[in-house]
């Protein structure tokens, strides 16, 4: 079932947690969907693992034949790697950076995504979604080269893809978190390892304290909820040092290390994640 994390008579957002089984395998990844009046988006759909259950679960909110928009962040296959199905099964645009439009067709059949993307240019814009609009807000190299974030100012929820990530399980991702200085050990290594540079973090805080934000929703982990926790990861990701500002001449050396051709269980994320 969804989490309603907003709900009014013409608009609400739905964030389903637990669709791909948590074997261990594949990483924990939360899908959206948008609904204003008769039309719908969802954001970030996932790959196969996702697609039936989320297209299922969005029949009792919204039909998905009248799905007008697929909204991807970037082009990690958690991310879209089913696109191939949504434009199957709906008559939805697909809407991705710029950067990714060339790359995407990858992910479909032939000639799939023809007149079906909309690519948007690296300073993002307003998205009109039923009476209302969703902004594409800037994120590059957070992680991705081009990356977009999805701030809807009905809800005042900033979607924000891999910024803001927790490693946790569906259950735990499901509960809005208003204490950050608790949830932070869930959140370091993840953002040490997959952020660029603190350069990047920085111009991207100096953006988003100019939004009402009223949650902050990542795909992957728990939504973070009210003024403080807001307020407390934003100073936070101001200040961490991460991605390029820990690497040094010991990250890049010739390799003499012999790789065991041994199939073992997955690393845990945040080991596998360490900075060097």
């Amino acid at each position: 079932m969804p989490i309603e994390l907003y709900r009014d008579k013409n608009h609400a957002c739905y964030m389903f947690t637990d669709l791909v089984e948590e074997d261990g395998q594949a990483v924990q990844a939360n899908q959206f969907l948008i609904v204003d009046d008769d039309t719908g988006a969802i954001i970030d759909p996932g790959g196969n693992l996702a697609y039936n259950e989320l297209y299922m679960g969005m029949l009792k909110h919204f039909p998905p034949q009248k799905l007008s928009y697929v909204l991807a962040s970037h082009a990690d296959p958690d991310i879209i790697a089913a696109l191939d199905r949504w434009l199957s099964s709906t008559k939805a645009l697909l809407v991705i950076s710029r950067i990714w439009e060339r790359f995407v067709p990858h992910f479909t059949k032939a000639g799939k995504t023809e007149n079906r993307v909309i690519s948007v240019a690296d300073v993002g814009g307003r998205l009109p979604l039923g009476r209302h609009e969703i902004w594409m807000i800037p994120a590059h190299f957070m992680h991705s080269e081009g990356n977009f974030q999805f701030y809807d100012p009905v809800s005042r929820i900033l979607f924000t893809g891999d910024l803001g990530v927790s490693m946790m399980d569906g259950a735990q991702a499901a509960r809005p978190v208003t204490n950050f200085k608790s949830h932070l050990p869930l959140m370091e290594g993840f953002h040490r390892r997959y952020m660029v540079s603190n350069k990047i973090l920085r111009l991207w805080v100096n953006m988003v304290r100019q939004l009402d934000i009223a949650m902050i929703v990542p795909q992957h982990g728990a939504p973070l909820m009210g003024q403080q926790a807001i307020s407390e990861f934003l100073a936070w990701i101001e200040n961490l040092a991460c991605g390029i500002d820990l690497f040094d001449e010991r990250s890049y050396q010739v390799p003499t290390a012999i790789i065991d051709p041994v199939v073992r269980p997955p690393l845990p994320i945040l080991q596998a994640l360490r900075a060097p």
